[in-house]
């Protein structure tokens, strides 16, 4: 009778000791992480901006292009290609300069978000291990996650705890 009830008791201590595992859909926490859609509104911003100068100096470009063929027709053809030359110099450097700062613009867009991701992983760990899961598996497309209950999902609470955080 003793090896019976120990044995029940057993399953009983068992069965609550279950891993307590969630989920987390990563492209809808991403889409709703209000710190992430500011970053991209700031870059697409700065970006709009860039095409805006790119688009002004080309057609200054195209104005001085203009201009020296209208004078290039008055020159000796040496003259003219020499400053031909330089005009074309000119041209390839300030299209190297426009896309360094393009280049630069990528390069700062991508760090504030790889910030971001890192950040939200760090969160999500938090909250796992302040909430006792055992498990916060990544769900969505590319996920790990290819089927869940939705009592698993997790990702409106992390989405609020997020956008609770960034906002203080």
């Amino acid at each position: 009778m003793k090896k019976i009830i120990l044995a029940i008791t057993t399953l009983i201590l068992a069965s609550c000791q279950q891993e307590k595992i969630a989920f987390v859909d990563n492209v809808k926490l991403m889409n709703e992480y209000q710190e992430k859609i500011d970053i991209e509104a700031k870059y697409k911003e700065k970006a709009e901006a860039l095409g805006k100068k790119r688009d002004s100096i080309s057609q200054i470009f195209q104005a001085q292009a203009n201009d020296f063929q209208t004078r290039a027709q008055n020159m000796s053809q040496t003259k003219a290609q020499e400053e031909y030359a330089q005009f074309q110099q000119r041209g390839q450097q300030m299209g190297q300069q426009l896309q360094m700062e393009d280049q630069k613009l990528q390069l700062e867009g991508q760090t504030e978000m790889d910030s971001v991701v890192s950040k939200v992983k760090k969160e999500i760990q938090a909250y796992g291990k302040a909430n006792g899961y055992s498990y916060i598996l990544g769900g969505g497309d590319g996920g790990s996650v290819l089927y869940g209950k939705e009592t698993n999902d997790i990702t409106s609470e992390i989405i609020e705890l997020l956008n609770n955080k960034y906002k203080e």
